[in-house]
């Protein structure tokens, strides 16, 4: 993770960061108004948003922020305009927004604020990502046929790169722990069958390259956990260890990565079990995401690994009930910029170094 107050982050940034609007009825337009408030004390890197600049100067004087809004038309233009008012690349709303009260009305708006930032992270026009919180089940009012953000984000690379696969891979990152769900968005019936040795041992691949290149761990140590209670306990308690999850770690292993397990869930996260690996990978989604929240509730980054671009994000969601309401923290959303700042330094300064192009995924 990034420093706290940023340092270093955002040297070798040429361009801005592109954040996408989130769902407007939510959190996102104020933690945005936060965060370009707190922008020098946390040095962060310039940073435009792909919005509604009435939505989100409405949110601002509903909240008393003086942060000013400033039209752009170019992302170029946004240098000399941060320093003074927060950039705004306009996505019209369809309807009015309420603070706390989602409309389906607006969730093409919220989709092509996504899709215009990656498209210009692609371009070269923006240096990362960051996302603001979507609420799935409003889009899906508005045509969304995605289980969440990550696979969208996967199927926009993907129409990108015609050709190209893209499997993308949650990461949740805090200051203590990164660990990624190897299954996301499903019931949590439907996680046994889901597991494969294949799936496995390409996230493991994937995070390994990943924290390779981009958070600077030369020799990467993933620990993976079991998916029964005490990992299944020789057999007792279920067979996935023993037929899906030991073979792939097996695999992994004799291709020369510090790969072990599988371990018990319940002793893996505790301080002295986290100095013994870098990073987790956990096989559903709660097993991922409860330590994650306990440790680091309002400092947690989603990153989405295997993109071809860098992209981050708050680890919250909407939270349409405290929206305008003057209490959301916009700290995970200023960890998602530090980091996603830092990723892409990290990208462009290894690039430069080697000669190279765009950066690879």
């Amino acid at each position: 993770m990034p420093t706290k107050d940023g340092s270093g982050s955002s040297l070798a940034l040429t361009q801005p960061l592109a954040l996408s609007m989130g769902d407007p009825a939510g959190i996102g337009l104020e933690i945005t108004l936060r965060a370009w408030i707190e922008r020098t004390r946390r040095g962060l890197a310039p940073f435009v948003i792909f919005a509604d600049p009435d939505a989100i100067a409405q949110r601002a004087h509903e909240l008393g922020l003086v942060a000013p809004v400033e039209i752009i038309t170019d992302l170029p233009s946004s240098a000399a305009v941060f320093h003074r008012a927060l950039p705004v690349i306009c996505v019209p709303l369809a309807a009015p927004v309420k603070a706390g009260v989602a409309d389906a009305r607006n969730g093409h708006a919220t989709i092509a604020s996504i899709e215009a930032a990656v498209a210009a992270v692609v371009k070269g026009e923006a240096s990362a990502l960051v996302t603001n919180p979507i609420a799935k089940s409003v889009l899906y009012e508005a045509g969304f046929t995605h289980p969440g953000h990550t696979e969208f984000l996967g199927a926009l690379a993907a129409r990108h790169q015609p050709g190209h696969r893209v499997t993308p891979v949650m990461l949740l990152a805090c200051d203590d722990l990164k660990v990624v769900p190897l299954t996301i968005h499903i019931p949590l019936a439907a996680v046994p069958g889901a597991l494969s040795k294949s799936l496995i041992i390409e996230t493991v691949r994937t995070l390994s390259q990943a924290l390779a290149s981009d958070f600077a761990i030369a020799l990467p140590r993933i620990a993976v956990t079991g998916l029964n209670p005490h990992a299944g306990e020789a057999g007792t308690m279920g067979l996935e260890e023993r037929e899906i999850i030991e073979p792939a770690i097996h695999s992994l292993v004799a291709e020369g990565l510090s790969v072990t397990g599988p371990h018990p869930a319940d002793t893996l996260f505790h301080a002295a079990a986290r100095k013994t690996y870098d990073a987790v990978v956990a096989m559903y989604h709660d097993q991922a995401l409860i330590p994650v929240k306990t440790l680091a509730f309002d400092r947690g980054v989603n990153v989405t690994l295997g993109l071809p671009f860098v992209r981050t994000s708050p680890d919250h969601g909407t939270a349409f009930d405290i929206a305008a309401k003057g209490v959301a923290s916009p700290e995970s959303l200023i960890q998602a910029l530090l980091l996603a700042a830092n990723m892409a330094a990290r990208r462009a300064t290894s690039h430069s170094a080697s000669g190279a192009g765009r950066p690879a995924p």
